[in-house]
Parts: C-alpha cells; structure tokens; sequence
C-alpha cells in the first residue's frame, strides 16, 4: 500500500516523546511505500485544521537533534473526538493520501486511534494505523513500561533525594516534607521514589499511592512514628491517593476534556497540600510541600538513557510493523530480564489498551501499603539508572 504518513503526539509531552518522533521519521524515510513522512500540529485537532507540515523537508540535523528535546515537537492536544468529526477526519486523510496514521501518546490516544482506524475500515478506505506508547504515569496495559516513565521516575527520584537531603539538614527548622508527583489513578511513580532510599533513615520514608486508600489516624500515626525515630519525615504521594471512603485527598473542583479530575494548578487544593495541613494540625510541626507537577515531563537534563534509547527504538518499530502490513496495534515492551536487563518489542491490540488502565500491582507493594517490596526495587532500577552518591560528614567532635 502506498501513500503518505502521518504522525501526531496527543496528551500530556514526556522527555522522550520525541526521541520516538525522531524514529519515525528517520526509520520511515527509508521506506519506499511511504511517499512523503507529514506531521499533525497539536494532535488531531492539526489534522481536522490542515495544519499539516512535511517533516521530511526537515534539515537532518534538527530531526536527530529531536532525541534530545523535551516536550512534544509537534505540539499536542487532549480533544477527544465527537461523532460528528469522523467524516471530516476521512475526508482529511483522503484529501492528503494519508494510509499510514501514527500516534504516540496513552491510552486515551490509543482510544483515539481505534476509533479513527476502524471507521475508516468501515467505510472501506485502507489505513494502517499503529500506537507508539508514551505516559509518566506507567499505566498503559500490554507492555512492561511506556516510554517516558523511566525518566520521570529518576526525575523523581533525584528529586526526593536531593530534597530529602534538604529536609533533613533543615529539620530543626521543619519536621516533615512532602512531595506529590503526577499519577491521576496509579502510583507507578510515585512508587518510584523508593530508589532513591540507599539507607533506612534517607528520603522517602512513606510513599502513599492510589492503589491504597489511607485513613487520617494510620496517617498521622505512621508519620508520628517516623518524626519520632529520624528526627523527620520524608513524604511521596501521587496526586490521586484516596482516603479510606474513596473521597480524594485532593480538594478538586475541576475537571479535563476528558472528564477527569484535574490534579494540577487548575484543579484547587492538592493531595500534599492538604496532608500538609493535616499534620500541622495534628502536631504543630512546621513543615514543606513541593508539587513539581508537570516538569517531570519535560526534563531532559534528568531524562533516562535507557528511556530515549527505548523511546526511539518504538518509533523504529512502528514504522517496521507499517511495513509488515499491521494495523490497529500498538508497539509493546516486554522485559525479558531485569539483571542483565534485557528487552524484545513486540505489539498489543489496542483493543486491550484504549481507555484501559494498568494499576501498580500488588506484589509491588508492601504489606502496610505506605511503601514499595523489593520486587519493584528490582523492576523500577535498570530503568532510573545510576544515581548520584553524596559525600556526609563524619561530626568528629572537637575537643
């Protein structure tokens, strides 16, 4: 089948997102059944505008310079597609011979794409459409991780260790620290600042996910206690945990195109500020929060090796299974050894993926619920890689 591809990014942007981009440009060019290699500007709604550009007329060097930019190239969007816009999709795609239709992006985008390719099924028109996986939140059912977690999670990591130090040498000041990280329904990442723990008493000490519902009594007690033995508390919390009643921590008001709650700046009271507020309440302390929010999807500095080459061999590996003839799947990563760490690409039916949502699984968590098993340790390491070691004074007394 010859024609055109195109390729959008959709939803929130990874530091890796466009290390896949660049993948697929650069592996689809070779491919002499695609005639031209088209970008949609911010997602479907450039497709649907004609805001379409011909990354192919790209100079070289700005293409392999997009496997170290941060954030979508592309521009992004979260619009969610009405019944009405399907025959202006198909006349889209028709109007520029578009047979090869890539997005990257969740499982909201996999939904997204579904949709798109089996209309076009259904009224007969030829288009080979194929998934390249990104999310920071890890919850993208069928594959092992999604490009882009690994570098939010040593976002996070590094975050909480580096903060952790800081709380701690300031704990005559303020007993306690708290940081949320992003993670609407699962605490894959937040779960991921358990590798920056090199002894018992460094950051974090409690992590509390969406996956285990909290009472304020176990709350407060839990961080009593760990005030009480280091002289502090460290705190990680995704942005959705729950109380034991399913009600939010997070005081919301706002919700997404998506109709999701939002958890950002444009949602109102956040989960680690009204755990901030609980323990002051509960105990007098002083105390900081920190809610980085989105810069752990656009921090390149910080981003993972293993990430942007991954990111990059997807994008590779969509444009192979164009070639192959595949329709209707999105690439997949399975993990074949954690030590070595070893991983195949493969594929899932994105009738397993679209609007699906894979939680942190149980034997990732540990029996209290307030902080991860040695098995996520093993599961979470080769991804984050090495991370720093800092010097600590001995406090040799002068005499």
């Amino acid at each position: 089948m010859n024609g055109n591809a195109i390729i959008g990014q959709f939803g929130g942007p990874t530091s890796v997102i466009n290390s896949s981009l660049c993948g697929l440009i650069q592996e689809g060019l070779k491919l002499k059944k695609i005639k031209n290699i088209l970008g949609m500007r911010d997602g479907i709604i450039g497709l649907m505008k004609d805001e379409i550009v011909d990354l192919g007329k790209e100079d070289h060097r700005v293409i392999q310079g997009l496997r170290q930019t941060p954030s979508s190239a592309l521009g992004s969007c979260r619009y969610i597609l009405k019944q009405e816009d399907f025959p202006l999709v198909l006349k889209q795609l028709k109007k520029y011979n578009i047979r090869y239709f890539f997005l990257i992006g969740g499982n909201g985008s996999m939904a997204t794409l579904r949709q798109i390719e089996q209309y076009c099924k259904k009224n007969n028109y030829q288009l080979s459409g194929i998934g390249i996986p990104k999310t920071v939140d890890n919850d993208l059912c069928g594959t092992d991780h999604a490009p882009g977690f690994a570098s939010a999670a040593r976002y996070v990591c590094l975050s909480v260790q580096q903060a952790g130090r800081l709380a701690r040498d300031m704990q005559s000041v303020d007993k306690y620290v708290i940081l949320q990280t992003v993670g609407r329904d699962t605490g894959w990442l937040a779960a991921s600042a358990a590798l920056a723990k090199k002894n018992e008493f460094d950051a974090p000490h409690l992590i509390y996910i969406p996956e285990r519902p909290l009472s304020k009594k176990r709350f407060i007690t839990e961080v009593k206690e760990c005030i009480k033995k280091y002289g502090w508390v460290s705190i990680v919390c995704g942005e959705g945990i729950l109380w034991e009643d399913k009600s939010l921590v997070a005081s919301l008001r706002a919700q997404d195109d998506f109709f999701d709650i939002e958890f950002g700046a444009m949602g109102g009271g956040s989960a680690a500020l009204n755990l901030h507020q609980l323990i002051h309440q509960e105990t007098n302390y002083r105390g900081e929060f920190q809610i980085t929010e989105s810069l752990s999807m656009c921090a390149i500095d910080r981003a993972s090796k293993v990430d942007l080459e991954e990111a990059y061999a997807c994008g590779v590996k969509a444009i192979k299974l164009a070639e192959e003839g595949a329709s209707g799947t999105m690439v997949s990563i399975h993990r074949v050894s954690s030590s070595p760490y070893q991983i195949e690409l493969g594929t899932v039916s994105l009738d397993q993926v679209a609007a699906k949502i894979k939680p942190l699984d149980d034997k990732y968590i540990n029996a209290p619920g307030n902080f991860v098993t040695d098995e996520y340790i093993r599961y979470i390491k080769p991804l984050v890689g090495k991370l720093p070691n800092y010097s600590e004074l001995n406090f040799i007394k002068y005499l």
